[in-house]
C-alpha cells in the first residue's frame, strides 16, 4: 500500500486516511478528543452483534390471560418503544443520594426508595406539559427494579423496559377501552396519543390499574372540600376505603381528568352554579383559608408512608420498600423519594422532602451529588414550601390484583385528609 506524507507533520498515510488525518491539524484539542471518542463509539457499534428480536409467541404468552389482550394490545407489546435517558452509573441516583445524606449532620434522620431512575422533560419531545409522563417513568423505574417478580410479567407487556411518552400515551387509551376510569376517559374523550395533554394522578393510577397493580390516590385539601366527600365503611379487600393518617376513612368523589380536584376546587367556590357543566371560574384568596395552614399532616402522612416498612441503615439514612410517590400539585407534579427529619436544638423536628423533579436534568443531579456539591438546592423541599392549597399523591401498593380485584380497580376512587 502506498503511503503519503503529511503536508504538516510529515508523517506518512494511506491515502485513505491522508485527508482525516489532515483535517486534525486544524482542530482544538477539545474538538479533537470529541471527534476520537465519537470515531471509537462508532467502531464499538459497528463491532457489537445485533441484538436477538423477541420471539413475539413468548411474549404473548408470559400475559396473563385474563386482562383480555387483543390484537390492538399485542400490536403495541411489540411495537411499543423504549424510553431514552440519562443512565447514572455505579448505583443509580439514589446511591449518590444515599451517600449525600449519610455525609450530613449526625441529627439528621432520612428514609427513602431503593431505586429510582430519573426521567427529565426533554425540550424537543415534552417540556410544559409531559411532567405526569415521566413521574410514571420514575415510579415504573422503581417497581421494575425493587418488585421484579411482581411485575415483570404484567407491566407494559412483560417487555422488561419502560416505554416513551408516546407509547404510554397507547396503554392509557387501552386502559380506558377496557373500562378504568371510566370519568377520565370521557373528559378526554378516549384519545390522548399524540396530543400534548397535562395528566395527574388519575391517569397514573389508571394505567398502573389496568395491569393489576394495586395505585392508590390520597388527597390534602381545605375543610371546606370535606363536605364533598362521602364517610364510608372500611373495606377488607385492600382496594378501597382504606383507613390512612387520621383514622378516618373517606371515599373521594370520582375523579375525571387531570387537575381533577382543583376543577373541583373552582366548582364548589362559585357563588352559584346553574347547571353541572364545570364551572372555570377560579376561588378568590378569601375562599381558601390560610393555605399554608395544616401542611404538616402531609408531611406527616409522607414520613409514615416511608417509615412504614424500611430494611435496616446506618441510622441516618434508612432504605424503605416502599415506592415513591406521585406528587401532584397545581400546575406541576414530581416524584417524592423520600424525606429526611432534621432534629434542631430547640427541639422542634423540620422536615424536608425529597424529590425528583422531572424539569431538572440528570446530569446537573449527577454532577451536585458526586460532587456533594448544591444537591441540597434541587431535591430538598421544606415544609415552608409547600404553599399550594391542596396536593395529590399517588402510591402503589405492594402485589398484582387478582381477577375479582381488578373489576374494582376500574373505579378510581381516593381518601380524603384535611390540611
Amino acid at each position: 500500500m502506498d503511503l503519503l506524507p503529511c503536508p504538516f507533520c510529515h508523517l506518512r498515510f494511506p491515502s485513505s486516511e491522508l485527508e482525516r488525518h489532515a483535517n486534525n491539524h486544524f482542530l482544538d484539542d477539545h474538538e479533537q478528543q470529541r471527534l476520537e471518542n465519537d470515531l471509537e463509539l462508532a467502531q464499538q457499534i459497528a463491532l457489537a452483534p445485533p441484538s436477538p428480536l423477541p420471539l413475539k409467541s413468548q411474549v404473548i404468552s408470559d400475559l396473563p390471560i385474563e386482562l383480555g389482550f387483543d390484537e390492538k394490545v399485542n400490536c403495541l407489546i411489540n411495537l411499543q418503544s423504549r424510553s431514552i435517558f440519562h443512565k447514572v452509573e455505579g448505583g443509580g441516583l439514589m446511591a449518590l443520594l444515599r451517600k449525600c445524606l449519610e455525609s450530613e449532620s449526625d441529627n439528621t434522620i432520612s428514609v427513602l426508595s431503593g431505586y429510582v431512575d430519573h426521567f427529565e422533560s426533554l425540550e424537543c419531545e415534552d417540556v410544559g406539559w409531559g411532567c405526569g409522563w415521566r413521574n410514571i417513568q420514575m415510579l415504573s423505574s422503581h417497581l421494575f427494579h425493587q418488585r421484579q417478580e411482581e411485575v415483570k410479567g404484567v407491566l407494559f407487556g412483560g417487555k422488561g423496559f419502560i416505554p416513551d411518552i408516546p407509547s404510554l400515551q397507547r396503554w392509557l387509551e387501552i386502559a380506558w377501552e377496557k373500562g378504568f376510569d371510566q370519568p377520565g376517559s370521557e373528559h378526554f374523550n378516549g384519545k390522548i396519543y399524540g396530543l400534548e395533554k397535562w395528566i395527574g394522578t388519575t391517569e397514573c393510577a389508571t394505567l398502573l390499574r389496568s395491569f393489576g397493580l394495586r395505585a392508590m390516590i390520597v388527597d390534602f385539601g381545605p375543610k371546606e372540600l370535606e363536605s364533598l366527600y362521602l364517610s364510608v365503611p372500611g373495606s377488607s379487600t385492600g382496594v378501597e376505603g382504606k383507613s390512612e393518617g387520621n383514622g378516618v376513612k373517606r371515599r373521594g368523589i370520582q375523579v375525571y381528568g387531570p387537575m381533577d380536584r382543583f376543577v373541583v376546587k373552582k366548582n364548589h367556590c362559585s357563588s352559584s352554579q346553574a347547571d353541572s357543566n364545570v364551572q372555570e371560574k377560579s376561588c378568590s384568596s378569601s375562599d381558601i383559608t390560610n393555605k399554608n395552614e395544616g401542611q404538616q399532616v402531609l408531611v406527616d402522612w409522607i414520613w409514615n408512608y416511608f417509615s412504614d416498612s424500611n430494611k435496616p441503615g446506618n441510622g441516618r439514612v434508612i432504605v424503605s420498600e416502599k415506592a415513591p410517590l406521585y406528587f401532584q400539585h397545581d400546575g406541576h407534579s414530581r416524584t417524592i423519594v423520600g424525606i429526611q427529619i432534621k432534629h434542631q436544638r430547640n427541639g422542634v423536628k423540620q422536615h424536608n422532602l425529597l424529590i425528583l423533579d422531572p424539569a431538572h436534568r440528570t446530569a446537573a443531579l449527577e454532577k451536585s451529588l458526586k460532587r456533594k456539591v448544591g444537591w441540597q438546592r434541587l431535591i430538598k423541599r421544606g415544609v415552608h414550601t409547600l404553599k399550594k392549597p391542596q396536593y395529590q399523591l399517588c402510591y402503589v401498593e405492594p402485589g398484582v390484583a387478582t381477577l375479582e380485584e381488578m373489576e374494582l380497580l376500574k373505579t378510581i376512587n381516593s381518601v380524603f385528609l384535611e390540611l
